[in-house]
């Protein structure tokens, strides 16, 4: 599976029972895949609720939600209130490195796919649990992104501050909870070959974000201070944010004085820096409102396109607002290859490339997304033969 003269994926030769469905889970698991582990995801006979969320849709009319997380998989469906089917679930787990699930906490108890039941079988088991809310009082809460994107206080984050709260234009939590389970999973196998040991790891959607708040949640924590919608503005630092031009708006981000002295320069307002109720970051998120009046007279008098090529070039960090598409293509530009064909021949499926570059070990992309149970009568035959030693 590797690509000739490189090392094989770090993953390779690891089995992974894949139980998740919708977008954390599956996030995670993708990831695995990519890094070389034999991704088997298991669906029920409906299948995963992704593949029905549409549009978008490709020419074939498949879900490109679906698309989006479901590399380097191979897809048997398992009815888990069938007998024969539930053996062969457990067979699975019985054989597997890892173990992921995103089911309501206690879900798979009846079936006995639980943690204690499948390390009954299986010692070293890494079983990592995805829900939105945790194990203990939050068990019986739907695991939604934008339920927690609400009661975390993002939502209280976005949006005009005189207008209503908005959710994030991504379900962004759950992008984060597959991050960490995967960041987790790699911690676990570490001690694993440490010691042997296999262990149950457990991550939430609101968990991570509060960790992904990061200094909003500090400064409740640390500071006693609720944080309160700004729209585009930051609450310790100007400029940062989207500012007027010609023809539109540019997002300036000028983080330390240095930037600021430049973009100052490039503005043709050197006093500016000098001016002691600017001259400082503090003094200058101070008195932001005079400020950005200054700035934009001057940013007014050219398209954004201009500014952006002269900021750049002087150091201030600066950039358009693009629309996804732009966004890919100025990706492509400055040479991140941001668009990868997963398979190949009439299967090759265009999808966004895995964000780590490694320099022995690149991910692969051998698998498409798979259709349901696409890979069911191999898997099936190879869970009911005897294991091989």
């Amino acid at each position: 599976m590797s690509q000739p003269g490189t090392t094989p994926p770090p993953l390779s030769g690891l089995l992974v029972a894949d139980f998740t469905r919708v977008l954390a889970g599956p996030y995670c698991t993708m990831l695995l895949g990519d890094l070389g582990a034999d991704v088997v995801k298991v669906e029920s006979p409906a299948g995963d609720d992704t593949r029905y969320w549409m549009p978008p849709v490709t020419s074939e009319g498949i879900s490109t939600y679906y698309l989006s997380i479901n590399r380097n998989k191979r897809s048997v469906s398992l009815d888990l209130g069938d007998p024969a089917d539930l053996a062969l679930a457990r067979e699975l787990a019985r054989r597997a490195d890892i173990f992921a699930e995103n089911f309501k906490p206690g879900g798979l108890v009846r079936f006995g796919l639980d943690y204690d039941s499948v390390r009954a079988g299986n010692e070293s088991v890494i079983y990592a649990s995805i829900s939105g809310f945790g194990s203990a009082g939050g068990a019986r809460l739907p695991g939604y992104d934008l339920l927690v994107q609400a009661m975390s206080g993002l939502m209280s984050l976005t949006g005009d501050a005189e207008g209503p709260p908005y959710r994030a234009g991504v379900a962004i939590f759950d992008i984060v909870a597959g991050l960490h389970t995967a960041i987790g999973i790699l911690a676990a196998l570490a001690h694993r070959t440490a010691t042997g040991e296999g262990q149950h790891l457990e991550a939430s959607l609101l968990a991570s974000a509060m960790s992904g708040l990061v200094n909003q949640a500090s400064a409740v924590v640390a500071g006693g201070v609720v944080p309160f919608r700004m729209g585009n503005a930051h609450p310790s630092l100007f400029p940062y944010e989207p500012l007027p031009t010609a023809d539109g708006e540019l997002v300036v981000a000028a983080g330390n004085d240095t930037q600021f002295r430049k973009l100052c320069e490039v503005l043709k307002v050197p006093h500016l820096a000098a001016d002691p109720e600017f001259s400082s970051n503090a003094s200058r998120t101070a008195n932001r409102t005079a400020l950005k009046v200054l700035l934009v007279e001057r940013l007014r008098l050219r398209t954004s396109a201009e500014w952006f090529g002269e900021l750049t070039a002087a150091g201030v960090p600066c950039g358009p607002i693009n629309t996804i598409d732009k966004g890919i293509a100025f990706a492509a530009e400055i040479g991140l290859d941001p668009v990868v064909t997963s398979g190949q021949g009439e299967r090759a499926v265009p999808v966004t490339r895995h964000p780590v570059t490694y320099s022995r070990t690149p991910p692969r992309y051998d698998l498409p997304p798979p259709g349901l149970d696409e890979h069911g009568a191999e898997i099936r035959d190879w869970l009911a033969r005897p294991q091989e030693d």
